[in-house]
């Protein structure tokens, strides 16, 4: 068996299909793990959402920002902004199908030394104490209350872990850690507007898996979300977000060996927003 792990889709169906054909993906052999936000800005969004879940237990995905703005937009507690790409999903004869299977999907998978999460983990965190706080967060998302726990996710704070923290403050800076952190000070303070390039980061932050000590970090995780920062292979951490949607490339690699894969993409979006 072969595990792949490919960086944000957004939307770029074609891209994932060829991506697919190229590495010979074998849903009965094969495994295929995918860093989250499988869905906006691109063009073909719902196209992703059903080919993804047409490939059951062979594909494991990790929830990302897009993914739960999606499912707080289809329960009304959200709003599509101008550049979101979800109609055609909100639209579609399987839409309550397809959002009951989004809503059941991971915020974090370990296995084998490797950790797949969105964006990061934050330096106090564990691999086992991460794998607990998303559980929490996966039980809100499930749960009969899930709408609520929806409605209450936005916003930037806290900054920061507090392990005394309860309710929705709790949930919200796990979903924030999880899905949106790029950078954070060493003791662990998130900053969320930074989305550029690493040498632009500001004074007293720095990328999340460079604090030093951070309690993860004998593991590699498995990230995207960053796609200024693009493609990042270490033993600690391996970034896929290579900005597909773009005109980057889709990118893969394949655990065992570390090789690489990419598609070039076909209709990058022009980056003025």
């Amino acid at each position: 068996m072969a595990i792949y792990a490919v960086g944000d889709v957004q939307g770029c169906h074609a891209e994932l299909a060829q991506l697919l054909d190229q590495i010979k993906f074998d849903p009965a052999a094969d495994q295929l793990w995918l860093v989250g936000d499988l869905v906006n800005r691109g063009a073909d969004s719902l196209a992703v959402l059903r080919l993804v879940k047409s490939l059951g237990d062979s594909a494991i995905t990790v929830l990302g920002n897009h993914d739960l703005h999606l499912l707080a937009v289809a329960e009304g507690v959200a709003e599509l902004s101008r550049h979101d790409t979800l109609d055609e999903i909100l639209n579609a004869p399987d839409r309550n199908e397809l959002l009951h299977w989004l809503r059941n999907q991971r915020l974090l998978h370990a296995q084998d030394g490797y950790v797949l999460v969105h964006a990061g983990l934050l330096p106090q965190w564990s691999v086992a104490q991460a794998e607990s706080l998303a559980r929490e967060v996966e039980a809100a998302l499930r749960g009969d209350d899930y709408a609520t726990f929806l409605s209450r996710m936005y916003g930037n704070a806290p900054h920061n872990w507090d392990g005394n923290l309860t309710g929705y403050k709790r949930l919200r800076v796990i979903v924030n850690a999880f899905t949106r952190m790029r950078i954070c000070t060493p003791e662990g303070e998130m900053e969320f507007k930074f989305k550029s390039e690493v040498e632009n980061i500001p004074a007293g932050y720095l990328p999340w898996f460079d604090v030093p000590q951070r309690a993860s970090r004998e593991a590699t995780a498995i990230v995207g979300h960053w796609s200024a920062l693009g493609l990042l292979l270490r033993k600690d951490v391996i970034a896929l977000d290579t900005g597909c949607l773009w005109g980057g490339p889709l990118s893969a690699i394949r655990l065992e060996d570390q090789k690489l894969f990419q598609v070039n993409c076909k209709n990058p979006l022009a980056k003025n927003w």
